[in-house]
């Protein structure tokens, strides 16, 4: 049978990206019919996404070939506007150059005649360039990076949205969302969801065209989220194929370096170490940095820190409380950067507290390292309260921080966590420990999201 091609048109942001580029990895290995185009759009500068893309470019995976597509002039970014809103903007200044390199793909594959493109693999904020696909005959699918509680918020908005209900306030009562079994607070809720400013028109704009895709492509899998995806079968929404956890199992390869991080908890004994890391966008300023080193040491447990300020350009070590790092020499090691996924697999690690991110909750899940909830930004609130509330897989720390106020958790509440992940979390590390085993057996022969990518690609080639 001839050849397909896939074409994806990921978000340029980080997560977003090199989620989608796992999973195209996945695709590609499950059935070597299968080929993919990486449409990539050019975001503000970035130095880990522009190493990341160079990585991509120079290595040019077997099966993947990476397009750059030209800058487009943008508007400025307007500091009275949401991210969300300038990021509705860039997409819809991107629709004529992705439109223009589809048909360039399309008409060249029907004149060689050897690969046929079966559809367009957008992310989720891109679904307004399902015209596209549907402009060329082809049926679009749309990835989400995140979870299947996210879609589940999403796909709320629209049924929601009226001119007299728009933005959410944080005085509105508890709400009844698809997919989660408990009444969900509005203080957990996306911050987009309360902007006036773009973010909430953004969101509903993106989830009123979820109905058009030919199918939903989420990271996660049954095991996790067996409710939220049952409610999804309903047959009102396109079919939704969880694929998860899909996580770059090549970042365990050895880097030097990684060397001075690896080498301190080669040192360390099996799971005593609790390990902060917030994400590329996880930052502090200097109370906060004060108060999470004093509680650090005050707890009297190890620690492994990757540590980032603000602003950027501070010294780190200047914000530490005079002589810090000397009181916890041995039991405690800071670093700008260190390798989660590493770090994660390492013995050592007992604990993480984390942004909840949902790319560093599958990580967590897969070692069976038990997170300590302090979520940031995005969705990571949500996140929170999924992973804590409903499913008792996390410790709660915090629920509802968030990076832009001006709240700083005291240090004898990181004290307290840090105590609950590594001396009391037994009832929930062995939760975690379980669900890791079961995210392990999901993707391999016979298991739910190997069963689901299977679906997906018979689904796929039955277009051709």
């Amino acid at each position: 049978m001839k050849k397909v091609e896939l074409i994806f048109v990921p978000a340029p942001a980080m997560g977003h990206l090199a989620s989608t580029v796992e999973f195209a990895k996945r695709l590609i290995c499950r059935d070597h019919r299968i080929r993919v185009i990486i449409l990539s759009m050019k975001w503000f500068p970035s130095a880990s996404l522009n190493a990341y893309i160079d990585s991509l470019t120079a290595l040019q995976p077997d099966g993947i070939q990476l397009i750059e597509l030209p800058q487009v002039a943008l508007p400025s970014l307007d500091p009275k506007k949401s991210l969300e809103s300038f990021l509705d903007v860039f997409v819809q200044c991107y629709i004529p150059p992705v439109r223009n390199a589809v048909r360039d793909i399309v008409s060249m594959r029907c004149s060689l005649g050897e690969t046929r493109v079966a559809g367009l693999v957008l992310d989720l904020f891109c679904s307004p360039m399902i015209d596209i696909a549907t402009g060329f005959g082809l049926p679009s699918y749309l990835y989400f990076p995140t979870n299947a509680a996210t879609f589940g918020l999403m796909g709320y908005l629209p049924t929601r949205h009226t001119p007299e209900s728009s933005e959410f306030e944080c005085s509105d009562p508890e709400h009844l969302i698809p997919g989660f079994v408990n009444p969900v607070p509005t203080c957990v809720l996306p911050s987009a969801v309360f902007c006036k400013d773009g973010g909430y028109t953004t969101y509903v704009k993106v989830a009123e065209r979820f109905k058009d895709a030919k199918g939903i492509i989420i990271n996660t899998f049954e095991e996790l989220e067996p409710y939220a995806l049952n409610c999804f079968s309903n047959g009102q929404n396109p079919p939704v194929y969880p694929v998860g956890p899909v996580i770059n199992l090549n970042g365990l390869s050895y880097s030097d370096s990684d060397d001075r991080v690896m080498k301190w908890l080669d040192d360390q004994p099996q799971s005593s170490v609790v390990f902060l890391c917030f994400g590329s966008m996880g930052s502090f300023k200097s109370p906060q940095v004060k108060e999470t080193a004093l509680g650090l040491e005050q707890s009297g447990f190890r620690f492994l820190w990757s540590l980032c300020v603000q602003p950027p350009q501070n010294d780190a070590s200047k914000m530490l409380p005079e002589g810090f790092l000397e009181r916890v020499q041995g039991r405690g090691m800071t670093c700008s950067w260190a390798p989660q996924l590493k770090v994660l697999a390492h013995k050592a690690i007992g604990g993480f507290i984390s942004h909840c991110g949902w790319n560093s909750i599958l990580e967590s899940l897969w070692f069976g390292v038990p997170i300590v909830t302090w979520p940031l930004y995005a969705e990571q609130q949500f996140n929170a309260f999924k992973m804590v509330k409903e499913l008792g897989l996390a410790v709660e720390m915090r629920l509802n921080y968030r990076k832009d106020s001006d709240e700083v958790v005291m240090a004898d509440e990181i004290e307290k966590a840090v105590g609950m992940v590594i001396d009391g979390g037994s009832e929930v590390r062995k939760k975690v420990e379980d669900m890791g085993e079961m995210a392990r057996k999901s993707v391999m022969e016979g298991g739910t999201s190997f069963n689901s990518i299977g679906k997906l690609i018979e689904d796929i080639i039955g277009n051709n």
